[in-house]
C-alpha cells in the first residue's frame, strides 16, 4: 500500500468516525433540547402540607421523591394569589395587568401568546388536562379534556376537544388515567408537553371514598397564629371574610349530615348528589359519626374554634393524600416505560394557602403562607439530585423557563425570566432580589380588599387600595409569622423609604399603573350614621330563611355591603332577600327627628336572578296614620359588574316618625332569561336615614 493510498484511507476512516460522532452528538443534543415536560398544578396546596417542605401535619413521599431526585425551591412566589390569574400567569408570562386576567370572573383571552402554542409551533405535542378555569376555549393544545367550570370533585364533567361527558370516579384519580392514556397514545415522533391540572384540595375539601377515615383520630398541632387578633393591622385583616371561625359552614365546608337546609350547604348537597350509591353510603357512613360525636360533645367558644380548624385540616390533607398517591402512579409509570431518563417533572400549586394561619383558609393576602407557592422541579441529566435553591423565582418565569429547556427562544413580551441556569445548580449574580405583587379581587368573595406591594428577603411593604389608603410593613427577619406592623414605627422610617423606591421601580419595570389616588365606591362601602339604627322594622312580607341577616334589623344595621364577584351578597347578615315577593316595610325611629334625606340601596344582578325592583314608593308620617309620598332620584352604580341600584328622597316635611317603604319586586325572571319563569330575587341592604 502506497502512502498515498493510506493516507486516504486513513482519512476516510476518520472522517466516516467524525460522521457517527456527530450524528451521535446530534441525536443526543435534540434529545437533550427536546425533552417531555410534565407540568402538575393542584389547587390551592399550601407548602405547609407537604413533607419535603417540613409539614408538620403530614406526608407526602412521592413528592418528596421528586424534591429528592431534583430541586426545591424555598421561595416561590406568585403574582396574585387566585386561581383563574395564577393560571393566565403560567401560560403567557406576563402580570395580571398585561394579560387581562385581574381576577376569577373576566373571561381569559385565548387570542394572545402563550408558552403551549409556541411549543406547538416547534414540534412539541402538547396536551391539557383537569381544570381550566378560565372561561374561554383552550388554545394552542393538540388535545384537551377539562373539567367544567371548577370541576366536581365526584363524577366530575368532564369537556373535550369533541364532546362532552360525565366520567365515573374521583376527579383526582381520573384526571391522572386520562394523563397516562394520552401519553400512551400520543404522537410518539414528537416530544410532549402535558399540563396536569388537579382541582384538589380546593374547598370544599371533598376526599376520595378510600380516604375518608384517614386522620380520623389525629390530633394536628394548631397554628401558633391561628388566634390572631390583627392588633397591629390595618382594616384589611379585620374586615376578611376567610376566617376559619367566623365563616366556616359547619355543613357546607365541614360536613355535618344532618342539617341539609344549614344556609350555605349547598356545596356539600351538590356533591352528594352527585355521588354513586356506593360513595354515598361510605359518606355517610363516616361523617355520620363524625356529626353524631358534635351533636354530642357540642363544641363551644375555643373548643368549637378547634374543633373546626381539625375538621377543616382533616379534609383538606385526605385530598392531598389523593394527589400524592396519584403523582406516585404517574411516576411509577414514566419509570416503567423508561420516559422518566428524558422527561421534566414539574410540581406545584397555583397559589399558596392558608392552613390556620392568622386563623384563616384561602389565601389573597400577601402574607407568606399565600404568596409563596410549592415548586419542585426534577430535570434528568441537568439538576443534582436532592438540591436547594433560595433564589427568588415566581409562577412568572414558568413559561420562559420551559421554553428555553425545550430550546424555544420566549417573546420579548414576556415579563419572567428562565430560572433553567438554577435548576442546572449555577448560580446567577444578577437574579432578581424582590418580587412584585398585585390583588385586584374586590368587591369579592371573601372580602379582601385590593393591594399590591414588595418583598425582599427580609423586608415586606403592602400597599391596601381602593376604599383605604392604608400601609404595612414587616420586618421579616425579626417577625417571621408577620403579626407585627411597624409601617409607623419611626425606627424604620429609613426601610420604608427604601422599599416605597424599590416598589415604584417594579412598578415601572412591569409596567403596572396604578390609578390609587382615587378612592373608588368609598361612600358606598363605609359604614354610615344611620338614624334608623335602633328603630323598630316591622316586615309585611318576611324575608326567605336564606337571606334574613341575623341582627336584629340588618335593614337598619348601618352597615352598608357591596355585592361580590358573583353578585350574591359577601355578607349574608346584613343583606334581605325576597324571593318572588315584594318589600313593604314600616320602620319606627321612636320619636319625632329633622330629617334631611332617605336612601334605599337595592342589587341587580340578572346573572344571578336578583332584579331591581320594578318601582320603589318612599312616603313619610309624624303619626303613623297620614304618609306624605316623597319623591324619588334613581342612580344606578356600577361596582364590579353588578348594579347597585341606589334611590334618594329628599324630605321637606319639618318632622318624621314614621317611614314606609314599598318596593315591587318583578315576580318571575322574564322570558329569554336563563331562569326563565322561576322566581327572581329582591335584594335590598340599607335604609339609610340622614
Amino acid at each position: 500500500m502506497n502512502t498515498i493510498t493510506s493516507i486516504k484511507i486513513c482519512t476516510a476512516t476518520v472522517l466516516l468516525s467524525q460522521t457517527i460522532n456527530n450524528v451521535k452528538a446530534q441525536k443526543a443534543d435534540t434529545t437533550d433540547k427536546h425533552p417531555n415536560i410534565i407540568y402538575i398544578m393542584s389547587d390551592d396546596h399550601g407548602y405547609q402540607a407537604m413533607s419535603c417542605y417540613g409539614s408538620k401535619i403530614n406526608t407526602t413521599p412521592n413528592l418528596d421523591r421528586i424534591a429528592n431526585e431534583g430541586m426545591i425551591f424555598n421561595n416561590c412566589f406568585v403574582t396574585n394569589s387566585v386561581s383563574a390569574p395564577s393560571r393566565a400567569v403560567l401560560l403567557t408570562g406576563k402580570y395580571s395587568h398585561a394579560n387581562g386576567q385581574l381576577d376569577n370572573m373576566q373571561v381569559f383571552d385565548g387570542n394572545q401568546v402563550t408558552f403551549p402554542k409556541l411549543m406547538q409551533q416547534n414540534g412539541y405535542q402538547t396536551a391539557l388536562i383537569g381544570k381550566w378555569h378560565l372561561r374561554s376555549r383552550p388554545t394552542g393544545f393538540d388535545f384537551f379534556e377539562i373539567l367544567r367550570g371548577q370541576g366536581e370533585y365526584y363524577n366530575p364533567v368532564v369537556i373535550g376537544l369533541k364532546d362532552t361527558v360525565v366520567r365515573k370516579g374521583y376527579v383526582t384519580n381520573i384526571l391522572t388515567d386520562d394523563a397516562i392514556n394520552f401519553i400512551d397514545n400520543r404522537d410518539k415522533s414528537k416530544p410532549f408537553c402535558l399540563l396536569l391540572l388537579n382541582k384538589a384540595p380546593h374547598r370544599n375539601w371533598m376526599p376520595d371514598s378510600a380516604y375518608f377515615a384517614m386522620y380520623q383520630n389525629t390530633d394536628f398541632p394548631v397554628p401558633s397564629t391561628y388566634f390572631d387578633d390583627y392588633s397591629t393591622r390595618t382594616a384589611a385583616a379585620h374586615l376578611q371574610e376567610m376566617s376559619v371561625i367566623k365563616d366556616m359552614n359547619l355543613v357546607g365546608d365541614l360536613k355535618l349530615t344532618d342539617a341539609p337546609n344549614y344556609p350555605g350547604s349547598e356545596s356539600l348537597y351538590y356533591e352528594l348528589k352527585r355521588m354513586s350509591p356506593n360513595q354515598f353510603k361510605l359518606f355517610h357512613a363516616a361523617y355520620d359519626t363524625i356529626t353524631l360525636n358534635f351533636r354530642k360533645n357540642n363544641p363551644m367558644g375555643k373548643d368549637l374554634a378547634l374543633w373546626k380548624y381539625r375538621r377543616y385540616i382533616a379534609d383538606y390533607l385526605r385530598c392531598i393524600a389523593s394527589v400524592d398517591d396519584n403523582v406516585g402512579r404517574l411516576l411509577d409509570y414514566l419509570k416503567k416505560t423508561g420516559l422518566d431518563k428524558n422527561t421534566i417533572i414539574v410540581y406545584t400549586s397555583d397559589q399558596g394557602f392558608y392552613l390556620g394561619e392568622h386563623g384563616w383558609f384561602d389565601k389573597r393576602f400577601m402574607y407568606e403562607q399565600s404568596l409563596r407557592t410549592p415548586l419542585i422541579v426534577k430535570y434528568p441529566g441537568h439538576t443534582k439530585a436532592g438540591s436547594v435553591n433560595s433564589d427568588f423565582v415566581m409562577n412568572l418565569d414558568y413559561a420562559e423557563t420551559l421554553l428555553d429547556i425545550a430550546g424555544i427562544n420566549p417573546p420579548k413580551e414576556m415579563q419572567g425570566r428562565s430560572f433553567k441556569p438554577l435548576l442546572e445548580n449555577k448560580t446567577v449574580p444578577d437574579w432578581r432580589k424582590s418580587v412584585y405583587y398585585h390583588y385586584y379581587e374586590y368587591p369579592a368573595e371573601h372580602n379582601v380588599k385590593r393591594h399590591y406591594g414588595v418583598r425582599t428577603e427580609r423586608y415586606k411593604l403592602i400597599h391596601f387600595y381602593l376604599d383605604v389608603d392604608e400601609w404595612e410593613l414587616y420586618d421579616l427577619k425579626n417577625d417571621s409569622n408577620e403579626l407585627n406592623n411597624v409601617y409607623a414605627n419611626p425606627k424604620y422610617a429609613t426601610v420604608v423609604n427604601d422599599m416605597k423606591i424599590e416598589l415604584e421601580i417594579l412598578k415601572k419595570q412591569y409596567g403596572d399603573n396604578i390609578d390609587d389616588t382615587v378612592s373608588y365606591g368609598k361612600t358606598l362601602l363605609a359604614n354610615v350614621n344611620n338614624l334608623a339604627k335602633n328603630a323598630d322594622v316591622k316586615l309585611k312580607y318576611p324575608a326567605s330563611p336564606k337571606y334574613k341577616g341575623s341582627t336584629p334589623s340588618p335593614l337598619t344595621d348601618g352597615i352598608i355591603n357591596q355585592p361580590n364577584a358573583q353578585g350574591f351578597p359577601r355578607n349574608y347578615k346584613n343583606w334581605l332577600g325576597f324571593e318572588q315577593s315584594d318589600l313593604d316595610v314600616t320602620i319606627d325611629l321612636k320619636s319625632e327627628m329633622k330629617l334631611t334625606k332617605i336612601t334605599a340601596r337595592f342589587m341587580d344582578n340578572q346573572d344571578a336572578w336578583i332584579f331591581s325592583p320594578i318601582n320603589v314608593e318612599i312616603s313619610v308620617s309624624t303619626d303613623g296614620k297620614e304618609y306624605v309620598t316623597l319623591k324619588i332620584d334613581n342612580d344606578k352604580v356600577n361596582v364590579k359588574g353588578n348594579v347597585l341600584d341606589i334611590y334618594k328622597a329628599i324630605i321637606k316635611k319639618s318632622k318624621v316618625r314614621y317611614i314606609k317603604l314599598v318596593a315591587k319586586n318583578v315576580g318571575t325572571c322574564p322570558k329569554g332569561h336563563l331562569g326563565e319563569g322561576k322566581p327572581a330575587w329582591l335584594f335590598i341592604d340599607e335604609v339609610i336615614v340622614e
